[in-house]
């Protein structure tokens, strides 16, 4: 079987069919194992512990061993799943054992990042009793449609600014962006609406919320409130790196909108920060921006060139590229 598609592939978690094993490869692990929970759950429904098994890797390598397990009967009679986790290439000679024999175990194996020359992605993705799949991080407009969904399933809705903000803050990990969905909804409760304020107050993150507030200010030429919320930011863990990257998507945002409109900016900007925003929008020239970002990719690139003997540490970096900003919004402002 071919690589599954994004619209078959509903219809094959609910049901695989006599497919004889899974093979779930990519980024997202959390997105994995939600996708071979629900692989599972087709099969064995009532998670009979006669027709479940977790194999190691290490022993579903053995030659044989595999493909014996997979040939094994439940006690209580039905079909069998077997799940193996962290699968590398080392399993490729196990994988093609079990496709080889007769049977109809399925075997789902949970791997990282593979490359397209994989044995056992090509082993996957070439037999007809095997299907590959890919799991990676969604973004963008297909983050925001899942995160719709999930509050769908939940009896939950949710305003499309504020399902935006959350696909802007929720994207590294399946299992993370599920756990937060689900606080969601029982805050929202059956048949409730989420607008942009609840989503803030029920998911906010701290640092992330005083690094928003700290990119804000330094935009719109509050000096004093841009360090001080650099000063909670980095107190709540917030990273060098961190900062200068989210200072320049910040300012990559303003340039867009200074050519395009806000209208433009996808996610759009969060309610609390439109006044800031169209603040900095009426100070700063695009072509200002464009030096601006291409200051900060020079300051990025001197937090990451490792080292711990550098004169200059990565947190006096970002904090002088934000209050150097800061202070050159500040000058616009009173330049009118």
């Amino acid at each position: 079987m071919a690589k599954l598609d994004a619209r078959r592939l509903p219809a094959f978690l609910k049901d695989p069919g006599a497919t004889r094993a899974v093979l779930l490869f990519g980024e997202d692990a959390g997105l994995a194992r939600e996708r071979a929970d629900a692989l599972q759950a087709a099969i064995v429904p009532d998670n009979d512990p006669f027709r479940l098994a977790d194999l190691p890797r290490d022993a579903a390598s053995r030659p044989g061993a595999l493909a014996g397990e997979a040939a094994a009967l439940a006690l209580t009679g039905g079909r069998r799943v077997i799940r193996v986790r962290d699968a590398t290439d080392a399993l490729a000679a196990s994988l093609k054992e079990v496709l080889d024999a007769p049977g109809d175990t399925l075997v789902i194996l949970e791997a990282g990042e593979l490359t397209a020359r994989s044995k056992l992605r090509v082993l996957a993705e070439g037999s007809p009793r095997a299907a590959a799949i890919p799991c990676y991080r969604e973004r963008g407009a297909d983050l925001a449609a899942t995160i719709a969904a999930l509050l769908k399933e939940g009896g939950v809705t949710a305003e499309p600014a504020a399902v935006a903000w959350l696909a802007s803050r929720l994207g590294e990990d399946r299992q993370t962006l599920r756990r937060e969905v689900e606080k969601l909804v029982l805050y929202a409760g059956p048949g409730g609406r989420l607008a942009e304020e609840d989503v803030l107050a029920c998911v906010g993150d701290g640092s992330a919320l005083d690094l928003d507030e700290a990119l804000m200010a330094a935009t719109s030429g509050n000096i004093a409130a841009a360090d001080r919320a650099l000063e909670a930011a980095m107190a709540e863990g917030a990273h060098a790196v961190q900062v200068i990257r989210a200072l320049l998507r910040h300012v990559q945002r303003l340039h867009l909108a200074s050519l395009a409109g806000m209208q433009a900016l996808q996610p759009p900007v969060f309610f609390r920060h439109k006044n800031e925003f169209e603040k900095a929008l009426r100070h700063w020239r695009p072509d200002a921006l464009a030096i601006v970002a291409a200051a900060l990719r020079e300051a990025e690139l001197g937090t990451k060139s490792g080292g711990t003997g550098r004169p200059i540490p990565d947190a006096a970096i970002a904090r002088h590229a934000l209050l150097t900003l800061a202070r050159q919004s500040a000058a616009l402002a009173r330049r009118g």
